[in-house]
């Protein structure tokens, strides 16, 4: 029985997402809950699953469009699926689908598009930038469908000299009177390497820089600098890794020690942890800490929420968690929805300094920084120890330098002594 696949609801924060790619093609075997389609919206990917055993019928959105609440994505076939595998043909011959018609026409309220049956609307782009003759690619998809990835392929693979692409236009290209030839212009010939591909921006990677662009132009941002000497957190971590994790089933990590120290000085310097809405500060008694961590996708800020009532064990299993779920693009809306101060740790990547970028509306974000082994005066000596730059950028219309500065100094003081972490002395 055929039944329209919709856009399931949206959270209520995200207006439409894009699809983002389909996973299935017209007349496809799926089984049910197999994903069919990617929706991309501001913060995540939405999968939609099939609702049964069945055929793909139709698809009625194509990749690139904008689609919303309930919108109609394409029309499912509920039926039995033979799952048994088809036997090999005795040839390699290529064998067409029965199934699969010449030509698919898609109907949407805003246009009406005919496709050819061996490749979608992004593939006919590319061979018509690239003018290639759909014929010359060799389609990797199912009964031979051309795939965007088999046309960059081939572009890819394309012989430096453009000897066989004149050919092929002069053997149909109509006959012309013979002309001498102009010998003063030397042909220009393609150099390797130096081809240029376009790919359109991800619905996150706008949603990062439209917020980025939108921080710097309406807040007044600043930053200040410290350093840290790391010894006392690398001595306690490598005297309790080993039995921390055995009791926890969590590595300890520097995190967690961060987290911690930002805890207590935001519960001294509470305009940290506040935010401008309007004419209003917005203060919240609870300290919601975003750890941004990298994605295939881009940059994303997950919530370790109610961080001042977490032990490290807790904390630094679901910082974990979350760089797993980003790396597998499962992160949820609620894992990313709200926070009331970041942390981000570009040290991991190899960064000495830096001057992060505010996460809006928050009013601070902290930047952690690579760990150097320095030469630094040690009660009047010279000793080479584990430092690190702190930077606390900060809204400068809620906060002033004076508290900014005293809590990056409180910041620095429970990293360097953590026990006053443990005995609540901030």
């Amino acid at each position: 029985m055929p039944t329209e696949i919709k856009v399931p609801a949206l959270p209520e924060s995200v207006a439409d997402a894009t699809i983002l790619q389909w996973h299935k093609a017209p007349g496809d075997a799926v089984k049910r809950d197999e994903n069919l389609v990617d929706l991309e919206t501001d913060k995540v990917v939405l999968e939609v699953p099939a609702p049964a055993d069945g055929i793909l019928e139709s698809i009625t959105a194509n990749t690139g469009d904008l689609v919303t609440d309930n919108d109609v994505l394409g029309v499912f076939n509920e039926q039995a699926i033979d799952t048994a595998p088809a036997p090999a043909p005795e040839t390699p011959a290529k064998v067409e689908s029965p199934t699969a018609p010449a030509a698919v026409t898609i109907e949407t309220p805003a246009r009406s598009t005919t496709i050819d049956a061996a490749y979608g609307l992004a593939v006919e782009r590319l061979l018509s930038e690239h003018n290639i003759n759909p014929a010359n690619v060799s389609g990797s998809g199912k009964n031979g469908r051309i795939l965007k990835e088999d046309v960059l392929k081939y572009v890819e693979n394309q012989p430096t000299s453009d000897s066989s692409i004149q050919a092929s236009q002069a053997a149909t290209a109509p006959a012309k009177t013979s002309a001498p030839a102009p010998t003063t212009t030397p042909a220009t010939v393609p150099v390797a390497g130096r081809q240029e591909t376009r790919e359109p921006i991800s619905r996150l990677r706008q949603t990062i820089a439209r917020r980025l662009v939108n921080a710097q132009q309406t807040s007044a941002m600043l930053t200040t600098f410290n350093e840290v000497d790391m010894s006392e957190i690398m001595s306690l971590r490598s005297k309790y890794k080993e039995e921390f994790e055995q009791v926890h089933d969590s590595k300890l990590g520097f995190m967690s020690f961060f987290v911690k120290a930002s805890v207590a000085a935001l519960q001294r310097f509470p305009l940290i942890n506040a935010h401008i809405d309007g004419t209003d500060i917005i203060k919240a008694s609870y300290n919601d800490i975003g750890i941004a961590v990298s994605s295939p996708r881009g940059l994303v800020v997950p919530i370790v929420r109610d961080a001042q009532s977490k032990n490290f064990a807790t904390i630094e299993s679901e910082i974990r968690g979350y760089g797993q779920a980003a790396q597998a693009g499962s992160l949820s809306l609620d894992d990313l929805t709200g926070g009331t101060f970041t942390i981000t740790n570009g040290g991991v990547f190899g960064s000495m300094l830096s001057t992060p970028i505010l996460n809006p509306p928050q009013s601070a974000i902290l930047g952690m920084h690579a760990i150097i082994q320095r030469p630094v005066a040690v009660n009047g000596e010279v000793a080479v120890r584990p430092m690190m730059y702190l930077a606390l950028s900060y809204d400068h219309r809620i906060v002033d330098g004076k508290e900014a500065v005293q809590f990056l100094v409180s910041i620095k003081n429970n990293v360097e002594d953590p026990t006053r972490l443990l005995l609540g002395l901030k």
